[in-house]
């Protein structure tokens, strides 16, 4: 019985080709994707409903429970929808997620011609020296600013919220924006390319339960934007003073002006430059070939 047993399993493993070995790791990667995900949310909790339900499904049509087998698989002829609208929140995230991610932008950007120019880089750097400023004479007189700053994922929703001003950034336009009887001064400022391109637009606010209970709205909504899109955020604290910027879902604080500018050139420019640097090079490979 066991030499027909092995001889059944041979026959069956010399049947797997190649594909059926990477369509079997690309499920995997899915599920293991899917369970890393959900693991620390409440969607765990929703799915051990439904693993429950599935298994009193099964004993029902064991034991021939007819009414209730009949409505448990009605419920899971349509569980892909009901799955959906139960997991949108997670899903949401993960689509975000994929969407958001840079190893495979970065192949794409090396066989593609840059639409960044030595202009932009210098309306960046610009921008990011007017608002490091503004944030040390911000974090002196105790005044709250919330300044936004747009990578890859584009903002235009959160900007429709506010004023489109689309100008060239200054240490006096963000204090006239930010000064406390200002119209915009309770909202965000979204830089874009270096330019200053909204004000007074409403950020969604963090869905992290465990953010630290002294953080206020300011906090909570850098936090929140910066969840929802590789934006980095940064924020002068109107209570304390101190300078934070929020990445990731993550809160990095107390910058000084020089601290500052490197880390925003860090988050902003450092990986443009590497990926530019390695796209010239594969430029002048082909002209040499």
């Amino acid at each position: 019985m066991n030499v027909e047993f092995f001889d059944n399993l041979w026959s069956v493993i010399k049947t797997i080709q190649f594909r059926d070995v990477v369509d079997i790791l690309a499920i995997s990667l899915i599920v293991f994707g899917l369970f890393k995900l959900i693991r620390e949310t409440r969607a765990v909790q929703l799915l051990k409903g439904l693993l429950l339900l599935l298994a009193v499904y099964i004993l029902s049509s064991m034991f021939n429970l007819v009414m209730l087998s009949t409505l448990l698989r009605a419920f899971f002829e349509a569980s892909v929808v009901i799955i959906v609208v139960i997991f949108q929140p997670e899903i949401r995230k993960a689509l975000e997620q994929v969407g958001r991610t840079k190893k495979w932008r970065k192949y794409i950007k090396i066989f593609s011609k840059y639409g960044r120019s030595d202009e932009w880089e210098k309306a960046v750097r610009k921008s990011i020296v007017d608002a490091a400023d503004t944030s040390i004479l911000f974090s002196r007189s105790r005044t709250g600013a919330l300044l936004v700053f747009e990578r890859e994922t584009m903002l235009s929703d959160i900007a429709s919220t506010g004023t489109i001003i689309d100008a060239e950034t200054s240490v006096a336009l963000f204090g006239n924006i930010f000064f406390n009887k200002a119209p915009l001064h309770d909202g965000a400022s979204i830089i874009r390319d270096g330019k200053l391109f909204a004000a007074g637009c409403i950020l969604p606010l963090t869905a992290n339960k465990n953010v630290d209970i002294n953080l206020g709205t300011r906090h909570r909504a850098a936090l929140g934007i910066s969840e929802q899109s590789d934006a980095v955020v940064l924020v002068v604290s109107e209570e304390t003073g101190v300078i934070s910027i929020a990445v990731e879902g993550q809160l990095e604080r107390d910058f000084t002006r020089d601290k500052l500018i490197k880390r925003l050139n860090e988050l902003l420019l450092d990986e443009f430059e590497e990926e530019e640097s390695k796209y010239r090079k594969l430029r002048k490979g082909r002209k040499k070939q």
